[in-house]
């Protein structure tokens, strides 16, 4: 069987016999670690190994959220800890090319890490641009207030990431920014004009549209589609994301799973592939849930298939790098801007 058009996690440090039988079977096209899968590197260097032997293809993505802040998957005792992007748009405003030079060296760093345990990709830049009254499921996360500081630090975000040789995956297109509830219990509506999000949120986006992949946001954009967030909006997917940004990678959905979404787990993976997303991505683990999503998954054909090899091939081999004095180096620009940085 060809691999199928979905990414998913698995329960625990290892594979179950279940979970084994079911990638053998299914096919995933790649894989997402988090905490519950990271006891120690040793462990997930094998588990990474496992996860690509299970459908091999030694080439198969293993993905993370390894932003630094309150989003990192791994951390102390055995991975450093990382700061959150709003540290880098502080130490913009005191001086850009100290903001640009601490998110190129964080994400350099973050790629080494990823580097020694096989994981390939980061589910990193953002370009959410936050607005005052916004829910704070963005919050520190996000790298400023104006699309273009946003932008120049989400490219210096991924630039870090891919002389690292780690893929970056551009997220929420086209801007969870402005949503007022966090789309992992329900679902956002944001009512801005078109004019609007075009000026201030895609805008931000639109110069990073040549990175290889990008994640959806599960808003609904009622000036766009007052039916369907982004996920599961032709019309946005379309129009905006692949018209107005200009974005032509490969386009994963934000986690199938989450409550933003309405309907079963078949019905939204339907929902998400006739939309015109090219992956379906699926986090938790759950076996059942995982069952439903890979019977309404399609095989990874055509179009969809041209940019997830498009994707792969554009990872680069890794640039020699001092960790030592890298980390220096940030932490000397992470206490330069002081109490600015909370």
């Amino acid at each position: 069987m060809s691999t199928r058009a979905f990414i998913v996690g698995v329960s625990g440090l290892a594979l179950t016999g279940e979970e084994l039988a079911f990638m053998r079977e299914q096919k995933p096209w790649g894989f997402i670690l988090f905490k519950r899968n990271a006891e120690s590197p040793a462990q997930v260097a094998a588990l990474v190994a496992e996860l690509r032997q299970s459908v091999g293809r030694l080439d198969a993505p293993v993905l993370i959220d390894q932003e630094g802040g309150r989003v990192q998957r791994l951390g102390p005792p055995h991975w450093p800890s990382y700061p959150p992007g709003a540290v880098f748009g502080a130490l913009y405003d005191l001086a850009p090319a100290d903001g640009l030079r601490a998110a190129w060296l964080s994400s350099r760093l973050i790629a080494a890490d990823l580097n020694e345990l096989g994981i390939t990709v980061d589910c990193l830049p953002l370009a959410d641009v936050p607005v005052p009254g916004a829910d704070a499921v963005i919050g520190d996360r996000a790298y400023g207030t104006t699309p273009e500081k946003v932008a120049k630090i989400a490219r210096a975000v991924s630039q870090g990431l891919e002389d690292g040789g780690v893929l970056p995956v551009l997220k929420h297109i086209p801007g969870h920014g402005r949503a007022t509830a966090d789309s992992h219990t329900q679902l956002p509506t944001v009512d801005t004009s078109r004019l609007e999000l075009a000026r201030a949120d895609f805008a931000a986006f639109q110069p990073l549209a040549d990175l290889p992949m990008a994640m959806t946001a599960h808003v609904v954009f009622s000036a766009l589609d007052a039916a369907q967030p982004a996920t599961t909006s032709a019309t946005i997917i379309n129009e905006v994301i692949r018209g107005t940004i200009g974005f032509q990678g490969l386009l994963m959905s934000d986690d199938v799973s989450m409550n933003a979404l309405s309907g079963s787990l078949g019905e939204r993976t339907a929902a998400i592939v006739a939309a015109g997303c090219d992956m379906v991505l699926h986090c938790n683990g759950k076996m059942d849930e995982m069952r439903a999503v890979a019977s309404m998954t399609p095989r990874l054909t055509g179009e969809a298939l041209a940019r997830a090899d498009r994707a792969l091939a554009s990872r680069k081999t890794p640039q020699s790098f001092d960790r030592a004095s890298g980390r220096d180096e940030l932490d000397a620009l992470v206490a330069r801007a002081g109490s600015l940085i909370a």
